[in-house]
């Protein structure tokens, strides 16, 4: 199974350390990618909207290239980050916002219909479901159509403090996760994921994006005409 993981920070705390709990429980062989924000692509989106046209375009291409590139390869996605005042950390949301062309309402890369992603968060205390809920919309508005998210209040400001009681816990969860993941290969295309693609396309027919050269992306793709991405695959 080939992943990515992407981490919205460049320690490897609480959050890194669940990451690489399920890493270590998935089931076969691995080849795994791993990034560190902000590490490996430290920019924010300048809004310039030249990525609309032409995802080359982008003045940051040169870092999201190779990123992106390992996504469109990888089986599984992993996101990893911690809780910071309620929300992802703000490598990730920049992460997030840099690659926002692959919402659907834009240019969806069809790989994105047969993946399968997990979204991991943790904090001292509130907040880890709402930052992996976040995380988890944008990758859902990709079209990946199959999203976990996990989300544990580890009360600790590191993973060497967590008590041992509570490791455990997070550790059956996790292995619960693994064994999921593993025993269904393919992705399931659902009712969301193929309801967002029919509205979105809809927008699209009807000339409502944000510019003409996402209507012709569409149109090239056979996706205005009947073509689903997920039959393609």
């Amino acid at each position: 199974m080939k992943i990515v993981v992407i981490n919205g920070q460049n320690h490897k705390g609480s959050t890194w350390n669940i990451g690489k709990m399920l890493l270590e429980s998935l089931e076969g062989e691995k080849e795994v990618r791993e990034y560190f924000l902000p590490r490996d692509l430290d920019h924010f989106c300048s809004g310039c909207f030249a990525c609309l046209e032409d995802r080359a375009r982008c003045p940051y291409w040169k870092e999201k290239e190779p990123i992106l590139r390992d996504m469109l390869e990888a089986e599984l996605l992993v996101f990893t980050s911690p809780n910071y005042c309620m929300m992802p950390s703000a490598p990730m949301k920049a992460f997030l916002d840099l690659f926002f062309t692959n919402w659907l309402t834009h240019k969806p890369p069809r790989e994105m219909f047969s993946k399968k992603a997990v979204v991991i968060s943790t904090a001292a205390g509130a907040g880890a479901k709402k930052a992996a809920k976040l995380i988890a919309g944008n990758l859902i508005n990709w079209g990946i159509p199959e999203v976990h998210t996990y989300a544990a209040v580890v009360n600790a400001m590191r993973w060497d403090m967590i008590p041992p009681k509570k490791k455990a816990g997070i550790e059956k969860d996790i292995k619960k996760l693994a064994h999921k993941l593993s025993r269904r290969k393919k992705a399931h295309v659902g009712v969301r994921t193929r309801f967002l693609f029919w509205f979105y396309g809809g927008m699209q027919k009807a000339g409502w994006g944000a510019s003409p050269a996402e209507k012709q992306y569409w149109v090239e793709n056979g996706w205005l005409s009947g073509t689903k991405p997920w039959k393609e695959q």
